[in-house]
């Protein structure tokens, strides 16, 4: 028989409680979940200031019924999901089938014993009260999909499937291991739609594909596998035909040189917390894609397989790891009894992606480089090794090296991160002492992954030359000093790697704003990214996107300390260069610019003055720095190459705020059961931002939909997530609205003293 699938997404009840609930306590929900985020944060949640703020040690229950219409003999019957946090149970019909502990794993339990014909009967208890929680925020509940499968005994499974690609010629070789025994007819379709290639066999199918479509960041070209038994079974998957060598002169990828220009990601998604859709990601990930981005490191977990999805479909390179910490922190608790479990569910479910390229076994360890952490290390890289022999793997190693001391309780260590990075009467000082304990770790890894060492690349590398080097971790705006990590020195770390063809790349700290690992009450979480929240990129940005772009581009900034603190972590900060011309208290005077450009030469236009700052290619990573005398009204910058204008950016000074101008942060059609960002920004009569107006923005809707949460991508700000107004911050507040239904839907926006902001999505013919 073939096999059924359901979605598990609506349906679902929640409730809080120690023990569970009354029924009349259940309250409808969605997965994705999270029910910590739309709390108000709590200065007295001490212990959660990594956690942001928010309350979140509670448990929760959920409820939900599957109705099977037969329970047929040699059928069986599974649950799968793909990530609950944290120390799930379940049950059916009332019998205790599993559940699982770390709340990054997918897992799937066999509930074919406890199901019966009809309505079956799911209750899921999510304990989320343990300590200590994740350095970052991690929110609470079933935050990932839930499928229910029902398929023959004798079945495909993707875990046991592997897949490995060689480019021969001018052919592509798909070797594919089945894990079966018995006969199984794989056939391949290529990207257009046209049968491909097609083979049967047991435990070895070969398929050889003439002129593939090679899968890259740059083209990322999917075959889709489908493989089936006899008895009707089936499975598809989408695979990339491509090939990747890394190695000590960097990495290629279908025999063609690439630089991986990547950025760090945690998986929350601000206001939503970590209840985050596909397509919410993919329009970040859209983002990301435009400013040349074509790598993520995943940190420091696994991600949703539909973030692995998307990277498979768009065209990122991942860097996919495990875990944080090993013996201290979350993970501690799991270690010695979850490790190989854990880390197995990494590497079967995404081996056979074209976008993973390396592992990565642990990030910032206790006791980097002594032999305690070195034994562990090699433990972890065999394991990874044995299951896929086809990728590097790897560990983030922090700057910090320290000598042996006395043992470690790490059950008692609060903030196991300040433990790691904190220098002590321990701390490293020397070179060749720091190197040999890089050697050490080095032994055991095929790159040498290093969080915010470019300082030290050309030392590393002449003590081991062999290998490639990865900046694991990068600061967005300074890069350090041979004798200080933290020399707030002006020059973007993340574009050290062009330099030396034996570092692959750069992983910048970090693509956007995420929840947690706050620097102190109120702020709910960090600033120092690329992005805020809502997207609106901050001047490191503009940085990366006129090295990584393909585009001509020009843009300029200009330096305002007015618009207040965002409670950086100071050597991540960006300085505060904003899209503003906009400073009402200054009468005359110069204020300090930024231009980033790849234009060959700039000009500057105020007020019918023109300025010629220094040619970019004698500056520093190509940015302009300077002053510009203040004229309100407007300044315009335009980029040259030769004679000719191949870009301008403005800024204006406002008039007197109008109006809120609604605009949608993405331009997909969203469907039913689907979210997006829609952003207010205040503007005067002109449509010019007005970023200096704070006035509390509401929003409503009508028609088929609903106000999820709100939000004004300061941190520091404490109206909680699930209110309908919210005080604009650089004139803007943002919401997420989800569609509920096909008929047409409209989302207002207002203020006192604004005329009304509107956006529509019109009515959608449904199948």
């Amino acid at each position: 028989m073939k096999r059924e699938h359901i979605l598990l997404q609506s349906g679902w009840l929640f409730a809080l409680g120690s023990e569970k609930p009354s029924e009349s306590a259940f309250q409808p929900v969605q997965i994705p979940h999270d029910w910590a985020v739309s709390r108000p944060i709590d200065p007295l949640a001490s212990l959660d200031m990594a956690q942001g703020w928010f309350n979140r040690k509670e448990v929760g229950w959920y409820q939900n019924t599957v109705t099977i219409r037969e329970k047929w003999p040699g059928r069986r019957y599974m649950l799968c999901l793909d990530g609950i946090w944290e120390c799930s149970d379940i049950w059916i019909n009332g019998q205790h089938m599993g559940g699982h502990r770390y709340g990054y794993t997918p897992f799937r339990l066999d509930v074919t014993e406890a199901v019966n014909a009809g309505e079956n009967t799911l209750l899921i208890r999510v304990d989320n009260t343990r300590e200590p929680a994740d350095r970052w925020y991690s929110g609470c509940g079933i935050y990932r999909p839930v499928h229910w499968m029902e398929l023959d005994e004798t079945h495909l499974d993707e875990a046991r499937i592997e897949v490995q690609v060689s480019l021969d010629g001018d052919d592509a070789v798909v070797s594919i291991r089945t894990g079966m025994k018995e006969l199984v007819n794989a056939r391949l379709t290529a990207p257009d739609g046209m049968p491909a290639a097609e083979a049967c066999g047991s435990e070895l199918i070969c398929l050889r594909v003439k002129s593939p479509v090679l899968w890259s960041a740059e083209m990322p070209a999917l075959y889709r596998l489908t493989m089936s038994l006899q008895d009707g079974d089936s499975i598809e998957m989408h695979i990339g035909l491509r090939s990747v060598q890394i190695g000590e002169n960097g990495l290629l990828v279908n025999g063609i040189p690439v630089k991986l220009h990547g950025v760090c990601l945690h998986q929350d998604m601000g206001c939503l917390g970590i209840a985050a859709t596909k397509e919410m990601w993919k329009d970040r990930l859209e983002k990301l894609k435009a400013i040349g981005c074509n790598a993520l490191r995943l940190a420091h977990h696994m991600h949703s397989s539909e973030m692995l999805d998307l990277c498979d479909e768009m065209g990122f390179y991942v860097y996919s790891e495990c875990f944080d910490k090993w013996h201290g922190g979350l993970y501690g608790r799991y270690f010695d009894s979850d490790w190989q479990t854990d880390l197995d569910a990494m590497i079967m479910r995404d081996r056979n992606r074209p976008s993973v390229i390396i592992w990565g076994v642990g990030n910032e360890v206790e006791n980097q480089g002594l032999k305690s952490m070195v034994d562990t290390l090699s433990m972890l890289t065999d394991r990874v090794r044995a299951l896929d022999s086809t990728r590097p793997v790897t560990y983030a190693m922090n700057p910090h090296f320290k000598r042996p001391g006395k043992q470690i309780d790490f059950s008692r260590v609060k903030d196991i991160q300040q433990l790691v990075d904190e220098a002590d009467d321990r701390e490293i000082e020397d070179m060749d002492e720091r190197l040999a304990c890089i050697s050490a770790i080095a032994e055991h890894v095929d790159i040498i992954s290093c969080n915010y060492q470019e300082q030290w690349f050309d030392d590393i590398h002449r003590a081991i030359p062999g290998k490639p080097i990865l900046s694991t971790e990068a600061y967005p705006f300074f890069v350090g000093h041979h004798e200080s990590m933290q020399n707030y020195t002006e020059r973007v770390p993340a574009l050290i790697p062009e330099a030396f063809p034996w570092v692959l790349g750069s992983f910048v700290w970090s693509g956007y704003d995420y929840l947690g690992e706050s620097m102190g009450w109120p702020s709910k979480g960090w600033t120092g990214s690329l992005f805020r929240m809502d997207g609106t990129p901050r001047c490191s940005a503009y940085i990366l996107k006129s090295h990584w772009g393909r585009t001509p581009m020009v843009h300029i900034s200009i330096l305002d300390n007015a618009l207040g603190d965002e409670y950086t972590k100071s050597h991540w900060a960006n300085p505060p260069y904003e899209d503003v011309w906009d400073f009402p208290d200054l009468h005359q005077g110069v204020l300090p610019f930024l231009i980033t450009t790849n234009c060959e030469r700039v000009e500057i236009h105020i007020a019918g003055r023109i300025f010629h700052p220094p040619l970019p290619a004698a500056q520093t990573d190509g940015r302009l720095t300077g002053f510009v005398p203040w004229a309100p009204g407007k300044i315009e910058v335009f980029g040259f190459n030769g004679e000719t204008c191949v870009c301008r950016h403005a800024l204006y000074t406002p008039g007197v705020p109008a109006a809120l101008e609604v605009t949608s942060m993405s331009d997909r059609i969203v469907k039913p059961g689907e979210e997006m960002l829609l952003r207010a920004q205040i503007v005067d009569a002109e449509g010019h931002p007005c970023i200096r107006d704070t006035r509390p923005v509401s929003f409503d809707v009508q028609g088929d939909a609903e106000i999820l949460a709100t939000d004004n991508c300061n941190l520091m700000e404490t109206t909680p997530y699930s209110s309908r107004q919210m005080p604009a911050w650089h004139g803007a507040v943002s919401a997420v609205v989800r569609r509920t239904g096909p008929r047409n839907v409209r989302i207002r926006a207002c203020a006192a003293g604004l005329s009304d902001g509107e956006a529509e999505w019109e009515s959608l013919e449904m199948d």
